[in-house]
């Protein structure tokens, strides 16, 4: 184009050369006469206005192509990109984003189990606990989704997978897929951003995890209430419509949530509640203690994860209702945090024998950020700690990072009612499941964690349960009331350590 522009302007000026030629080589009073000259004058300058034209229009065109061609660049490139732990990518719009989001933890358990009193092996060892890689994003507009598979000790299992709809109302989500019934703070706050390496014993205990289901979300300022239904673990999702049915139901209300003079001030109280009726679906026909799905309640000793469990309950429930109250305090650097839970279970008639017992579990946390910062929160939840000086390499200098300083008592009772459960005898004269106290663990916690950035933690525990009752592993001789492994006051001793990075 731009050599098409240069020869319109060769003729321009080859057209005004002719003219200056005719006017100074032509002797006006002989070669011609003044009407003659002044039409050729007209003709030059009509063709000289045409040329412009032509030129006026290349130019147009010319600009339109590269509007055009600027155009379609941007069409092609459209994409912004964040980078926030790992890439965010987004369209220009906003109608579309994905971020690849993960976590890695490995730990190292160091732990005395009593073996004089328990005949458990102390333990020694290190894991990968979890190793989580997965997307989360948006698609126009209003539809979030989330998918989450952990690979940690080469088992492949499915986390979060669900969509959520949140066009019908401000505030307001639809939730469809696998992900946590919504229960207790301590068990929707993220294991990235929990306090201890491992959650209240109460967590394990009362069988919490994701399942599949749909739910209605709706979080405003400091008020939170959520509620679903749900069937089964992903794994067995191809019966839950008549496998487990489980309900659950969250609320939360932060009356202060501010930042006062630079202190960040949070006051957090919520309920909890879910019922659930177990496994028919699957049962045997006659039924069957030794195949069928039962509810059982059961904790690792001194709340580390290699540990084993030294007070359990019979596996002989069919249905169950736990609810639970829980509160918390952030002043700056400072946080308190109290959960308060009940379990009623219900014993299956059918085969067993029992009562139906009330459990117990609570715990209380505290911790204190040596170098300043605060624990976020946000609808119900705690967050992402901002570190104010992160450890940086590459010559740029270097700050110390973020340290804090916890403790944490933590009780979980499944004594109510022990003694009433005696179990089934089989063909062989044997008990299939008995209890004779099923155990109380009293657990103390004290952890030290360091943040060398807002993405990267090393944790330090030290803790110790004491065991008081425990399960009865019974045989033949049931009848005698005799105890192969009762656990009483065992002492567990556990040291543990994680280093953790998320994205």
């Amino acid at each position: 184009m731009i050599g098409g522009l240069s020869k319109i302007n060769r003729y321009l000026l080859a057209g005004a050369g002719a003219i200056g030629l005719l006017l100074a080589g032509t002797p006006v009073a002989k070669a011609q006469n003044l009407q003659e000259i002044q039409a050729q004058i007209d003709s030059m300058q009509a063709t000289i206005k045409a040329l412009q034209q032509q030129v006026q229009d290349a130019q147009s065109q010319a600009a339109a192509a590269k509007s055009a061609a600027a155009e379609a660049g941007k069409s092609d490139l459209d994409l912004k990109v964040k980078w926030k732990g790992a890439p965010e990518f987004s369209s220009g719009d906003g109608k579309f984003k994905m971020k690849i989001r993960g976590r890695l933890q490995a730990d190292y358990n160091n732990i005395d189990q009593d073996f004089r009193i328990t005949g458990r092996p102390d333990v020694n060892a290190a894991e990968i606990r979890r190793a989580r890689l997965g997307v989360e994003g948006v698609v126009f507009y209003t539809v979030e989704y989330k998918f989450e598979v952990d690979f940690a000790n080469d088992a492949v299992s499915v986390k979060d997978a669900y969509l959520e709809y949140t066009g019908l109302a401000e505030d307001l989500g639809l939730r469809f897929g696998n992900f946590k019934t919504f229960n207790t703070l301590d068990d929707m706050t993220s294991s990235r951003f929990i306090t201890f390496m491992e959650r209240a014993a109460l967590v394990e205990a009362w069988g919490f995890d994701r399942q599949i289901g749909a739910a209605a979300i709706y979080a405003k300022d400091h008020f939170t209430i959520s509620g679903g239904v749900f069937g089964p673990p992903v794994a067995n999702e191809e019966t839950w419509l008549e496998d487990v049915k489980t309900a659950a139901a969250r609320v939360t209300v932060a009356p202060i949530n501010r930042e006062v003079n630079g202190v960040h001030q949070v006051v957090h109280l919520g309920a909890s509640w879910r019922t659930r009726d177990g496994s028919e679906h699957d049962r045997a026909d006659p039924l069957d203690p030794f195949s069928d799905e039962f509810f059982r309640y059961r904790a690792r000793g001194a709340d580390l994860h290699l540990a084993d469990r030294f007070i359990s309950t019979p596996q002989i429930f069919d249905r169950d209702t736990f609810w639970g109250l829980e509160g918390a305090v952030i002043f700056g650097p400072w946080h308190v945090v109290g959960e308060y839970t009940q379990l009623e279970a219900d014993v299956a008639r059918q085969l067993f024998v029992g009562s139906d017992p009330t459990y117990e579990g609570w715990y209380i946390e505290t911790g204190w950020f040596l170098t300043g910062e605060t624990r976020s929160y946000s609808h119900g939840e705690f967050g992402r700690i901002k570190v104010k000086n992160p450890v940086i390499g590459g010559g740029k200098g270097t700050g110390w990072g973020a340290w804090q300083i916890a403790g944490r008592y933590d009780v979980l009772d499944l004594t109510d009612k022990a003694q009433t459960m005696t179990g089934i005898i089989d063909s062989d004269d044997e008990v299939a499941f008995a209890c004779g106290a099923c155990g109380e663990q009293t657990t103390w916690l004290i952890g030290i964690n360091w943040w060398l950035n807002d993405y990267t933690r090393f944790q330090f525990n030290y803790n110790e349960s004491d065991i008081k009752g425990g399960p009865l592993l019974l045989t033949s001789g049931a009848a005698t009331g005799n105890s192969a492994n009762s656990n009483d006051g065992a002492n567990i001793k556990g040291f543990g350590m994680r280093a953790q990075v998320d994205w």
